[in-house]
């Protein structure tokens, strides 16, 4: 269409009145069509102004935004916006020019229903320079019955599987309990005199397996109850860096080198320190455990497009190709001790973070975890028009 519209341009001059008029009715029946593929868009679209006016807009965005009262495009589109937050945000947004994906506002509408909709807002670029902002607006109020849906079925699923796991897991240090209780009860009853160090054998291994419950217990209760994740602004650096000081007593004793690899500067991303400390620490005490005869762990951190990478990676046995799907799931272990849940926590952590985690192993090779978490949003601004500024001068 634009390419049309400036061939035409380039020829009018030459046309004459019937030409023109033909020229304008084929650009009115296009102006048309398009107006009708907005419209019958469920999202709603707005195209604003370098003065954030209004100039284009459907009837699912007008609906949703609530505007009314006069004409739209006559002023700037926060104040038409009938919603007091979504109005802040958007002249926050606007103003400041930038670059918005998926912030979430509850919208009243007719019927006194509660929609949730998701909006997200991008600069216009056109030859270099910034022409207004694009506003897309989504209704996910079903889309997040679903997901509340599919995490409900997904924990109960889940919680079936710790439960057996537990069930599983208790049995081995109950019937050890049990039979140093019974070996116990055989000497008292046998009337010789029981020895002090047969009594502290048995209560050792006693003692020992009531604190082994005690751990499948509490990962347990961490693994099935919601967490109180308090996010907070941070340097991925320093959570890195307390990590990496934490182990250094341990790696030393265990002959590891402990190695950090960090950037000059990182993005500030919003994470619980507590939790993802402890998320680290999961995945450097396997690390650790990998490594039996010494080696070197390095913990890392990565700015990569709108994500920082937090890498742990060590130079150990590796894991076998065929457990790499199961590592995460609950209970699955190939180490003689532990309860089976650490990698499972360490997911649940990340995901409450809106990470995602990854490894990469091969056997006799080592193995290396990348947790990625995303960058805060309203930290990002768009500022692309500069890079097609500086592509336009180096062409």
């Amino acid at each position: 269409m634009r390419r049309f519209v400036e061939r035409a341009l380039a020829k009018a001059p030459r046309m004459n009145e019937e030409q023109l008029r033909a020229l304008l009715q084929t650009l009115a029946e296009e102006n048309g069509r398009l107006e009708a593929a907005l419209d019958s868009m469920l999202d709603g679209i707005v195209v604003c102004d370098r003065d954030h006016l209004p100039i284009i807009y459907n009837k699912s965005a007008e609906r949703m935004l609530g505007m009314g009262g006069g004409e739209p495009s006559e002023r700037p589109l926060w104040l038409g916006v009938a919603d007091r937050e979504l109005a802040e945000f958007l002249h926050e947004t606007l103003e400041g020019e930038e670059s918005v994906i998926d912030r979430e506002f509850e919208l009243e509408a007719p019927g006194g229903r509660t929609r949730l909709v998701a909006a997200s807002a991008t600069t216009l670029v056109a030859r270099g320079r910034i022409a207004g902002t694009l506003l897309h607006l989504e209704d996910i109020t079903e889309k997040r019955k679903r997901d509340a849906q599919l995490r409900r079925a997904e924990s109960l699923a889940s919680l079936t599987t710790l439960a057996a796991g537990v069930a599983h897991e208790i049995k081995n240090p109950l019937g050890s309990i049990s039979i140093h209780i019974q070996l116990l009860k055989r000497a008292l009853k046998s009337g010789k005199a029981v020895e002090p160090e047969t009594m502290d054998r048995h209560l050792g291994v006693v003692t020992e397996e009531i604190e082994r419950l005690n751990k499948i217990v509490v990962d347990f209760l961490f693994a099935v109850r919601p967490m109180d994740v308090e996010l907070r602004e941070s340097d991925p650096r320093t959570v890195a860096a307390e990590t990496a000081d934490l182990l250094r007593y341990e790696a030393e004793g265990a002959g590891v080198e402990i190695v950090t690899d960090f950037p000059e500067e990182a993005p500030r991303i919003l994470i619980d320190k507590r939790y993802m400390k402890q998320a680290l620490l999961n995945l450097a005490k396997n690390a650790l455990a990998a490594m039996p005869g010494g080696g070197r762990l390095t913990l890392s951190v990565e700015a990569k497009d709108d994500e920082v990478l937090l890498g742990v990676e060590d130079t150990g046995t590796g894991i076998p190709e065929e457990d790499l799907p199961k590592i995460f799931e609950p209970y699955f272990t190939t180490k003689e001790t532990g309860t089976g849940l650490g990698l499972t926590i360490t997911f649940k952590i990340v995901k409450e973070h809106q990470g995602s985690i990854d490894v990469r192993s091969k056997p006799g090779q080592g193995s290396k975890f990348v947790i990625s978490l995303p960058v805060p949003q309203r930290e990002r601004r768009l500022l692309a028009w500069k890079d097609e500024a500086d592509a336009e001068g180096r062409s």
